[in-house]
């Protein structure tokens, strides 16, 4: 009995959800070019070209709060969107472009670091998440960093 039912449940599902009307009438030329200009813009990106992906900010001391500006040009055919850019670690603080970058536009972005409490040698990365075809970018920071003297060597001194 209860195999009849929803043997019967079936059916009329399949009745009420199948197409009455021809489906390829329903799309209008319009909707066609439309899909076609879409569909051919799918494959292009913004292309983030940056002047240089790495810096080294040399020997600096302990405490020190430096920074360095990366500049890059969007050499892709559509706008660029950098949706968020952070640093590897709070000590790294990037600053972005929240307007779009259109084709062949230059920006910037600046990223500070601060060697407080980071002695010895350093290497950070900024991950951007865009809207270019991998959908991130990195940038990379480096940095020496002379270590503070210790309270005791200070206090002999």
């Amino acid at each position: 009995m209860k195999k009849g039912i929803l043997i019967l449940a079936s059916a009329l599902a399949f009745g009420f959800v199948a197409c009455k009307k021809n489906a390829s009438e329903k799309v209008s030329d319009e909707k066609v070019a439309e899909a076609a200009a879409r569909d051919e813009k799918a494959g292009e990106f913004p292309v983030m070209k940056f002047e240089e992906v790495e810096h080294d900010f040399g020997q600096i001391n302990e405490g020190d709060i430096v920074r360095h500006t990366f500049k890059f040009t969007n050499t892709g055919k559509t706008p660029l969107v950098i949706t968020n850019a952070k640093g590897s670690c709070g000590c790294t603080v990037p600053s972005y472009p929240k307007e779009p970058i259109e084709p062949g536009a230059t920006s910037e972005m600046i990223v500070k670091f601060n060697s407080n409490g980071k002695p010895n040698q350093q290497t950070k990365t900024v991950t951007i998440t865009a809207n270019t075809e991998t959908g991130t970018e990195r940038l990379k920071i480096k940095a020496s960093v002379t270590p503070k003297p210790k309270k005791e060597e200070a206090a002999k001194s």
